[in-house]
């Protein structure tokens, strides 16, 4: 069902879900302290006048703190869903209906939904674009290169977007500034480390109800999000194999305590496969015919393309779903697999995603990002920026402020010392 308004253009699934969904956004805003304060100075300051925003993000509860940040600075902002399972109907219609922001985003919505709604995006002209894996970036490069003269710069805060985004720049069609939110420190760290690990374990429960203590659990990637899923499945009981193809990670997963084998090893042993790696088919079919029967695999890196599950379809002789966002794929060789949500992000499929504490600072980030675009407009050269590191450890005040933490500074002594070179033992 496609919901219209008088006030907007919009498809969500249904506007009567706007009350639950205000309740929910206002709940996850006790927790946003950091976006809050940003968001009243946008207010005053209305960095964004006169400016067309486009957001392609995950419509969740946080986001919309951030869509609501960016209106209130003035922005003329749109969104729409960076993926087809993370849409939170009642927080989409509280966008629509409450604060008067244009939403395109269903849950469930197919792939050609999904481009439209890329397309309509771009179709707003926008002068900034806050990305959620490149996508509309993508597509504005290939499709509407008119459309560049218009663009003051991007935002990307996924590993997956920076990875595509360095590859464009390597091609030479990044022709315009794109601020790299993900490796800023305030967001890595906590987002993917502490976010990722505790809201896949999440969507996996929710999605199974099973006991993940004395399981195997075979963590693909140890990049941050792979730390933070290793760290949180080894604290729910579960015997963690970690996978890696960089070997410096590789060490530091074995120091951290946990096994690491190559992925063909690990098949055979694990009883859940959790990717983290933003790479094409980590798992795939050799990987598959291996598994003990039941095994389940599920991804919570960015694209659903870490699984192979075109192998999957074609070797399966059944295919059910046997929960809500969980499919049993029963094999030609007599075994099953059970797949969670269709290989997509499982935390946002199955739960919703993460918690707002770390959001909190992630879409801080973004939210700057975007101001230092438009300040820096026609001063940054084509390609990715670093978010400045004032503007991280500024957002890392602003949290330990809000929570109530004080820490030491250095006293002119100590500062003198750490600035020169001539004391020493």
């Amino acid at each position: 069902m496609t919901a219209t308004s008088p006030r907007l253009k919009h498809e969500v699934k249904d506007l009567g879900l706007a009350a639950l969904g205000r309740q929910r956004i206002e709940w996850a805003g006790r927790e946003m302290p950091v976006l809050r304060q940003i968001r009243d100075r946008f207010a005053i300051e209305k960095p964004f006048a006169g400016l067309r925003l486009v957001a392609c993000a995950h419509i969740t509860t946080e986001t919309a703190h951030l869509a609501i940040a960016l209106k209130a600075g003035g922005a003329d902002a749109l969104l729409i869903a960076s993926n087809p399972l993370s849409t939170q109907d009642d927080v989409a219609a509280s966008l629509v209906l409450d604060h008067e922001i244009p939403v395109f985003a269903q849950k469930g919505e197919d792939n050609e939904t999904y481009n439209r709604h890329v397309q309509i995006a771009l179709d707003h002209r926008p002068n900034i674009i806050v990305d959620d894996g490149s996508d509309v970036v993508a597509t504005l490069i290939q499709q509407r290169q008119h459309q560049i003269a218009d663009l003051i710069g991007s935002t990307e805060e996924t590993t997956t977007g920076i990875v595509r985004l360095r590859a464009m720049f390597r091609e030479g069609v990044l022709t315009f500034p794109a601020v790299n939110v993900n490796d800023a420190d305030t967001k890595h760290f906590f987002d993917n480390r502490y976010g990722t690990g505790q809201s896949t374990l999440d969507g996996i429960i929710r999605a199974t109800n099973i006991l993940l203590a004395g399981k195997n659990i075979v963590v693909v990637g140890y990049g941050w999000c792979g730390k933070g899923t290793a760290l949180r499945a080894r604290g729910m009981g579960g015997n963690v194999i970690v996978t890696e193809i960089d070997p410096i990670k590789a060490i530091e997963a074995v120091m951290d305590g946990f096994r690491v084998l190559p992925m063909a090893e690990a098949a055979h042993q694990g009883d859940i496969f959790i990717t983290v790696t933003g790479n094409k088919h980590v798992v795939r079919g050799e990987h598959f015919d291996v598994m003990k029967d039941g095994a389940i695999v599920c991804n919570s890196g960015h694209f659903d393309l870490e699984l192979d599950l075109k192998y999957l379809a074609a070797n399966a002789k059944e295919i059910k779903e046997v929960r809500p966002f969980t499919e049993e794929y029963k094999l030609k060789n007599g075994k099953s697999v059970v797949v969670l949500g269709q290989g997509r992000l499982i935390n946002l499929a199955a739960a919703e995603g993460h918690p707002s504490a770390v959001m909190d600072m992630s879409f801080a980030n973004q939210a700057l990002a975007c101001e230092f675009l438009v300040k820096n407009k026609g001063k940054l050269e084509p390609g990715l920026h670093s978010i400045p590191v004032e503007v991280d450890q500024e957002i890392a005040r602003l949290k330990l402020q809000a929570i109530g933490i004080t820490i030491d500074s250095l006293t002119p002594d100590q500062i003198e010392y750490i600035n020169s070179w001539t004391s020493g033992t």
